[in-house]
């Protein structure tokens, strides 16, 4: 026969084929993303723009990304944003009222950023976000009590001391200057200490000068105040 016989598939299902897969979610989440009008127009190369205006554009919009940003960030380095929490009110806040820190001869007053918190840049950002671990402990009712604020204030403490400590007393450093204190002026004690032990570096601020503006815990065990 000079013709071609036809065969079928051993499978019957003459050649057909699978229907295809349907995208799963991800793949759908992602298609629909960069349908969105928007997302094609800010990825798209520009065509009725020039260089210059997307340029300045960027500029303008960097000046006010950036003029919110510091605002928002100095809004939150005031003693009135710490104070905000009822657990910054009620405790640390009401000791500092009796210090000299809050009330002196000279009318210059410390607040809670001023110890707290370094004024370069940089130092500061890295310490806001340390900070970050208060709003979770003021989210979670760490301290949200009397009671529970006691309980750890020695651990509070240690805490912030270790932590002056480590850069130096910096935020003393704010406003005190080793380099421009006239030892003559000071009482023989202070005077003595400050050369003895502030001079040469052999300790930092924060050593001596533990309890200058909150109540100290019970200090059983700390090294030099026995």
């Amino acid at each position: 026969m000079s013709g071609t016989a036809k065969t079928s598939s051993p499978m019957g299902g003459g050649g057909a084929t699978a229907p295809p897969r349907r995208p799963g979610p991800i793949r759908r989440l992602w298609n629909w993303f960069w349908s969105l009008r928007l997302v094609r127009v800010a990825t798209s190369p520009a065509t009725s723009f020039s260089l210059a205006f997307l340029t300045l554009g960027g500029f303008i919009a960097g000046v006010v990304f950036w003029g919110g940003f510091n605002t928002a960030l100095e809004a939150t380095n005031r003693t009135e944003f710490c104070i905000g929490c009822h657990e910054m009110r009620s405790n640390v806040f009401e000791e500092l009222q009796g210090t000299i820190h809050f009330t002196n001869r000279s009318g210059v007053r410390a607040g809670c950023p001023d110890c707290h918190v370094p004024h370069e840049w940089t130092r500061k950002i890295a310490r806001k976000m340390q900070a970050s671990k208060e709003v979770w402990g003021h989210i979670f009712g760490s301290i949200d009590t009397r009671d529970k604020f006691l309980d750890l204030r020695r651990h509070l403490a240690e805490s912030e001391w270790a932590r002056m400590k480590a850069n130096d007393s910096l935020e003393c450093r704010n406003c005190h200057s080793a380099v421009s204190m006239d030892v003559s002026k000071q009482n023989p004690r202070a005077a003595s200490a400050h050369e003895r032990f502030l001079f040469t570096g052999e300790r930092t601020c924060i050593d001596c000068h533990k309890g200058i503006a909150h109540r100290l815990p019970d200090m059983t065990g700390v090294p030099g105040w026995q």
